[in-house]
């Protein structure tokens, strides 16, 4: 048994000796349980895509291990089940279904494999003793924290600050080196186009040494900049070109495409060697700024400290009881998986890249951010930020106002360290806008106004696949199958973007153009065959799809001509989340909808060939592992059967996570999985976070305590609440009986006591009467 087997075995027990986790603090309880502690491992195996390296909440640097980078699973650069380490590299994605990234890769090795020779190239995955990689054992991570032990002795442990990545590398006696590879990134093929353009290495004569690069990788012409330093000077440096070619003894610079740098150590044993490492997105001079403004000690252990101090801090707002010890542990890792993204994108003097390729400096307090995942992120994370981190909330809302107003494509769509890559469908920044609006979150929304109109009304504007057809999808009501491939979800998310684009402009004082939005927003409903209760591709013709079958993904044999995005015509019909009553009206009433719902969460759990990986966590055809499908458990509540909701939430809480690397069902999306878990087991849920209200689920946890802004905290409380406990049989706010079936943002931010009584039998009459169902379209169920 290896070391690396005992230390996850320990790791998946909840153990200290799983790597020093960060414990997330308890109130005093009767039957108190010991403190859980965040599993950086949680994500890192299966289709989770997460990293277990050291970073800080939004942080800049995402120090991790890399593993693989050529294969699906390893879009953040790791996966646990591989059995070697390639390096350790300067930023990471965090649970995204597409690589990038993976800057500045650091390679420490004690002594050489083959007599004295270097290696400079990993190897492939299947056989580490062909190249640089490493095999491994000891491997342990905390929120702030890294370390693990490499093959060739060195023992290796990572921190960072918020630009800066720290290195402590401690070698067994003898030479050693540290290989710094610039050409290192995610699916290197040969037969693509140049992937790295435009790099250059040059080492200074108090010998930090700079680079940049710039990708086109994912996110097209991205461009990094870094300073390294160590604190002991090596023997001597080899600088490296194009094709590996070693530069001459001496060369302090080399420019090119694929570029390496080595520093030799003929005795690298006795004090650790430590590397500390700014990186920006704007030059060298901005990442010698950020080095020198955030490394300014060689104490690594202060560093540190001074890490888990914030992590402590961002955690110390939330505190939870009950629950199994288990559930307590994907509790904080899935929080701690909340609080990686949006990431840092400016540098100390608040310079930085804009979605105009241009560089941009900030007013004081200000900052930049960069890896929106939108398409994701907006439906769960950033109404969980509103509530437990608001003024991180502001801070991002602050930054999308800017991109909008930057960026030709207007809002942002999934913006990645300056460049726009356009993907998904719709442009849902107007979404987490709007929503900041209604939630009365401070900043000038009129100014982000002028790019929305022209993304919704100029039909000449540029456009990305995001936002293809939107012409016709304003002529006709809806985007033709036979026009534009994803047809029925474009024509949905355009509408729910109509919905809160329309918020936006009555706030700026346009009037009539939130009219024409709010008409529109209805859209959706051209997609939707009511008679057969199926979103369905319909042709410019007004036809509908026929023979029309819901498990498939599309009229066309061609798998990326889909009419849905990442979902089938099952998945697709409960899409809609701004006008849920609109929607149940047009299938037929409450009981129609609410048999709909019955029939997609228990018809057979099949998928067609060409569906994605990314359609997973099936209960009959609904999919956990994909966000469209994050809000429908919610949806009974407006048809007055909370109780089912209830129930198919707290099973989606028990049986898609796990305190496991294979413990998230599907990618996590910049923590969009993370913070439907959260949410929901604390309770409640935003189906529409434009609406500015949370949904009443099951909530998992005895206890939960919020802090809240100005000196306010929020107790949820479950006395007694166990496994067999789903039902909510009854509701008190602030000592007050409580029949609706939901709560709205402005309430739960005044603070106080929410309890739940919850029940092993369902309570039907709960959140029945129309009077007490949430309101859906700025209206109520009862109008």
């Amino acid at each position: 048994m290896t070391d690396r087997t005992l230390s996850r075995r320990a790791l998946l027990a909840g153990t200290a000796a799983a790597g020093l986790p960060l414990a997330l603090p308890l109130p005093v309880l009767a039957a108190a349980t010991a403190p859980a502690k965040a599993n950086l491992f949680v994500g890192t195996g299966g289709h989770g895509h997460t990293y277990p390296g050291a970073t800080l909440p939004f942080g800049m640097v995402q120090l991790s291990p890399d593993t693989d980078v050529e294969r699906w699973d390893a879009c953040s650069g790791y996966h646990r089940d591989d059995t070697s380490i390639m390096g350790f590299s300067h930023t990471h994605l965090s649970g995204t279904g597409i690589g990038d990234m993976l800057d500045v890769l650091v390679v420490p090795t004690a002594g050489t494999k083959t007599g004295g020779k270097v290696e400079l190239l990993p190897g492939p995955l299947a056989d580490p003793d062909a190249g640089y990689r490493q095999r491994f054992t000891a491997e342990q991570a905390e929120p702030g924290y890294y370390r693990v032990a490499l093959e060739s002795g060195v023992r290796a442990e990572l921190t960072v600050t918020e630009r800066t990545g720290y290195h402590r590398y401690t070698f067994p006696a003898g030479a050693g080196h540290i290989l710094i590879d610039l050409s290192h990134l995610v699916l290197d093929k040969s037969d693509q186009p140049p992937l790295i353009t435009d790099a250059s290495l040059t080492l200074d004569a108090d010998g930090t040494l700079t680079g940049s690069r710039t990708v086109n990788r994912w996110a097209k012409g991205r461009h990094i900049h870094f300073a390294l330093q160590t604190s002991r000077t090596p023997s001597r440096v080899t600088l490296y070109g194009d094709g590996d070619a070693e530069q001459p003894a001496g060369a302090r610079a080399v420019r090119g495409n694929r570029l390496k740098a080595v520093l030799h150590y003929d005795e690298a044993g006795g004090a650790p060697i430590l590397v500390r490492c700014g990186i920006s997105g704007v030059d060298v001079a901005g990442a010698r700024a950020n080095l020198a403004a955030e490394g300014k000690s060689w104490d690594f252990d202060a560093v540190r400290r001074a890490a888990q101090d914030r992590w402590a801090e961002a955690f110390a707002g939330v505190r939870i009881a009950g629950g199994s010890a288990d559930q307590r542990v994907i509790f904080a890792s899935a929080l701690y998986h909340a609080l990686l993204a949006p990431t840092l994108f400016s540098d100390v003097d608040g310079r930085y890249i804009g979605l105009d390729r241009k560089p941009h400096r900030l007013g004081a307090g200000e900052r930049a951010y960069s890896s929106y995942s939108l398409w994701d992120t907006y439906r769960a994370l950033h109404p969980l930020l509103t509530i437990v981190a608001p003024d991180q909330a502001q801070a991002l809302v602050h930054d999308l106002i800017r991109q909008t107003q930057q960026s030709v494509y207007g809002p942002p769509v999934w913006p990645l360290q300056g460049v726009e890559t356009g993907t998904m469908i719709g442009w849902h920044a107007v979404s987490v806008l709007a929503e900041a609006q209604a939630k009365g979150i401070a900043a000038d929304y009129a100014a982000a106004w002028p790019a929305i109109a022209k993304r919704s009304f100029d039909f000449t504007a540029p456009d990305l696949d995001n936002s293809k057809g939107r012409d016709v999808y304003d002529a006709k009501g809806y985007v033709p199958a036979d026009v534009w491939f994803e047809s029925v979800s474009r024509t949905q998310e355009y509408a729910y973007d109509d919905w809160a684009s329309a918020h936006l402009a009555r706030a700026a004082g346009e009037g009539a153009a939130a009219d024409r939005l709010l008409k529109r927003s209805g859209n959706w409903r051209n997609v939707i065959d009511g008679k057969a209760g199926f979103a369905k591709p319909r042709f410019a013709n007004g036809q509908w799809w026929s023979p029309y079958d819901p498990v498939q993904l599309g009229h066309m044999p061609k798998p990326w001509w889909r009419d849905y995005t990442e979902a089938n015509g099952w998945q697709a019909t409960f899409l809609n989340q701004h006008d849920v009553y609109g929607l149940i009206d047009h299938m037929g009433g409450d009981a129609r909808f609410e048999a709909r719902l019955d029939a997609l969460f228990t018809a057979p759990s099949t998928l067609p060939a060409n569906a994605p990986p990314d359609i997973s966590g099936l209960v009959g055809q609904y999919a956990h592992g994909n966000e469209p499908n994050h809000h429908v458990a919610y949806l009974y509540v407006y048809a007055g059967a909370a109780w089912k909701t209830q129930a198919m939430v707290r099973r989606l809480c028990t049986e898609m996570y796990k305190n496991d690397p294979d413990g998230i069902i599907g990618n996590d999306d910049c923590g969009q999985m993370s913070a439907w878990f959260v949410l929901s087991s604390l309770g409640f849920y935003p189906v529409d976070p434009v609406e500015a209200v949370y949904v009443f689920g099951s909530p998992l946890f005895e206890r939960a305590e919020l802090r809240l802004p100005g000196g306010k905290s929020l107790t949820i409380e479950a006395p007694g609440n166990r496994a067999d406990t789903p039902y909510i049989r009854a509701v008190t706010f602030n000592g007050r009986p409580w029949t609706k079936s939901w709560i709205s943002h402005a309430e739960l931010m005044q603070g106080g006591r929410l309890s739940f009584t919850m029940s092993a039998m369902p309570n039907t009459a709960f959140g029945a009467a129309k009077a007490d169902r949430p309101p859906s379209h700025g209206r109520a169920a009862s109008a």
